[in-house]
């Protein structure tokens, strides 16, 4: 019968541990806040959530990994023959171009 009367009926209960209240009480300080109930409606319900997608690192990781790899061939050649080629540098710059294309594809999913 208490409940009938009151603004927010539902009850939720939620189990945390001895690290997530500790968490969760230097997040109400820092909130400068003290009561748990407003702190915890107010975080599920206006905090942002952020769901990051890494694909885009781990292609440019692996990009990355290839590219240190076309780079120490053409030095391993530049050593041996004391030349470097035309294409070797054409390599170098076309690999240097896939990496800012990445970089910039990633950039635009951030904003």
């Amino acid at each position: 019968m208490a409940n009938a009367n009151r603004t927010r009926p539902i009850q939720i209960i939620v189990r945390v541990s001895e690290y997530e209240r500790e968490i969760i009480r230097k997040r109400m300080e820092l909130a400068n806040t003290k009561n748990l109930s407003y702190f915890l409606r107010k975080t599920a319900t206006d905090g942002v959530i952020l769901n990051m997608d890494y694909s885009n690192i781990k292609n440019i990781c692996a990009e990355l990994g290839r590219i240190g790899t076309n780079i120490n061939q053409i030095a391993k050649r530049v050593n041996s023959t004391s030349n470097i080629y035309d294409a070797d540098i054409a390599e170098i710059k076309k690999n240097q171009k896939e990496i800012w294309v990445l970089i910039n594809a990633m950039g635009e999913k951030i904003i």
